[in-house]
């Protein structure tokens, strides 16, 4: 009789997680999506997870470096409890090739509630990696702390480098395919997002790094436009010199003929760009300029968005992001917007040896690329000593002054234009901008851990995203008494916050009120392990930098 019991009992717990497991789907425009139903990684809770979701038909064939299409219906019911393929790339940290497929234009959703009283907040991630590399994918932003703060997040896919950002200057290739997925990607959530018990009239739209000029981008971009209520810039806008690209027409006939193609002819050039296999037009470098030969990686990314033509059809963007900013047209959204303490750390300690050799022998590096390419070289060089005396003093760049060059690399590559930034948005923005500074260091900080080989503990690039999301590969635990928990928590509140009410700190719980940043008082919020409000941030910066652009006789 026990037996028979026991059997009964396990028949009846079969059916009815058969049957649970069988709600969880969503009807899409394209069709039927199958989830799962996971443990949050704190153990408070549970989710709903769809993974690998096509937004876009497969951008290949003759639809290589093209806008891309619709999504394509899909018969049945589509198995959404893996992640598609992430976008073919080299790893900009290993350079090796990562297993990955043109086929990539893939979107993940999580959320708490599938059928909430009221629609839930969207966040909708961009992630960085230089335009370059990285996805996604739970790997590196496992959704678990927004989910459990009630909030939908979204994470995408957009094909990168040359696939995702190849121009041509032609209407068949103007550029920006990548940031056009990304904008695609929008839409789909715009139309189909309340499905997933999210509120298409509430997205913000976030991002780190590449992710972070993205999100600047679609603040100013005509197709973005009533798309996105709110925006998070998380270090990085258009004006950094790896952010937006230089000479993309050159650089594409350079690179055809790197692959053995010399052609002065665009079409001619696409057709054999179409037909070399995408593992050929991956991790390149078909360089312009002299100097990036011996460094790269602070100036620019060989693939990026650039400001394309106008030929008439619809377009991302077609005047420089500064000029649209100076002329107020930007979307009036609600932005929160900094960076981290030291945003090079990574660069240093995984480039030391060349970029210390480099810099000392070639002293022109040290000045922002977009100044050397308006300015002639004997007025480069005597930005390069200002720039030099500034930092160095009398001290050669070496590695005894690695602290030096570590806040070298945080000012001339994000800091100042970051703050050019925030000044400009400030005078345009109709909605309130929250500034804040992420200084938070602790186990979490998977990049900045690299620095105490050196005895640098600090808040490197990527650190702040470790605290908002869980980066499944690096297997952080999560002790609810420790330090750790604490960073998480507040700073997952205030980003959610943010989402859900324009204001990062709505009420007193977090015990301290963010106030909007303005031209006068420069408000700014300190994110470490306690939460600290200040003024003028990075003064000193600011005002170095700007007396080496009034030098140079450039605005920007």
């Amino acid at each position: 009789m026990t037996r028979a019991i026991f059997v009964i009992s396990l028949v009846l717990k079969t059916i009815i997680s058969a049957t649970h497991e069988a709600n969880i789907k969503v009807q899409v425009e394209q069709g039927w999506l199958q989830g799962e139903e996971l443990e949050l990684v704190t153990g408070d809770g549970k989710y709903f997870s769809f993974k690998g979701i096509p937004y876009a038909a497969p951008p290949v064939g003759k639809l290589r470096f093209k806008a891309p299409q619709p999504a394509i219906p899909w018969e049945g019911v589509r198995n959404s409890t893996q992640h598609g393929s992430k976008c073919i790339q080299f790893d900009i940290f290993t350079n090796k090739l990562v297993p990955a497929s043109e086929d990539c234009l893939f979107l993940n959703v999580y959320t708490s509630n599938l059928n909430p009283k009221v629609p839930l907040p969207v966040m909708f991630f961009i992630h960085g990696g230089g335009f370059e590399s990285d996805s996604g994918n739970v790997d590196n932003y496992g959704p678990d702390f927004l989910v459990g703060n009630g909030v939908v997040l979204v994470t995408i896919n957009y094909r990168l480098e040359v696939l995702g950002f190849l121009s041509l200057d032609t209407e068949a290739v103007p550029g920006n395919a990548g940031m056009k997925d990304q904008v695609t990607a929008l839409k789909w959530v715009k139309k189909n997002i309340e499905k997933f018990g999210g509120d298409p009239e509430n997205i913000t739209v976030f991002g780190q790094s590449a992710g972070s000029v993205s999100t600047v981008l679609h603040m100013v971009s005509p197709m973005s436009r009533g798309l996105f209520k709110r925006a998070i810039s998380m270090s990085g806008v258009p004006s950094c010199d790896w952010a937006m690209a230089y000479q993309p027409k050159r650089r594409a006939f350079v690179l055809g003929k790197q692959l053995g193609f010399d052609t002065t002819d665009p079409e001619n050039l696409l057709e054999f760009l179409q037909n070399v296999s995408a593992e050929k037009l991956t991790g390149v470098s078909p360089n312009v300029l002299a100097s990036e030969e011996v460094s790269n990686i602070l100036k620019m990314f060989h693939f990026a968005p650039v400001v394309e033509r106008d030929f008439g059809q619809e377009h991302f963007l077609t005047e420089n992001p500064e000029k649209l900013l100076m002329e107020g047209k930007v979307s009036q959204v609600d932005l929160m917007i900094g960076h981290s303490t030291s945003e090079g750390i990574g660069d240093l300690i995984l480039f030391e040896d060349t970029f210390l050799k480099t810099y000392s022998q070639y002293a022109e590096l040290l000045v922002p690329t977009k100044i050397q390419v308006k300015k002639n070289p004997e007025e480069v060089f005597k930005l390069s000593d200002m720039i030099r005396k500034h930092y160095f003093g009398t001290k050669s760049i070496s590695k005894d002054t690695l602290q030096e060059f570590l806040d070298y690399i945080n000012d001339s590559a994000y800091g100042y234009d970051i703050y050019r930034y925030i000044n400009l948005l400030s005078k345009v923005l109709k909605r309130n901008t929250y500034v804040y500074k992420f200084t938070a260091v602790s186990t979490r900080n998977i990049y900045g851990k690299i620095g105490q080989k050196y005895n640098f503990t600090v808040a490197g690039h990527l650190d702040d995203t470790a605290y908002i999301f869980d980066p499944k590969h690096a297997n952080l635990n999560i002790d609810k008494k420790s330090k750790e928990y604490k960073i998480v928590t507040q700073t997952v509140a205030l980003f959610t916050n943010f989402a859900k009410y324009g204001n990062p700190t709505p009420d007193k719980s977090l015990g301290v009120t963010w106030t909007p940043f303005n031209n006068n008082s420069e408000a700014y919020m300190d994110i470490g392990e306690d939460l600290t409000p200040g003024q003028n941030l990075d003064a000193d910066v600011a005002a170095f930098w700007k007396s080496v652009f009034d030098k140079a006789g450039l605005e920007f």
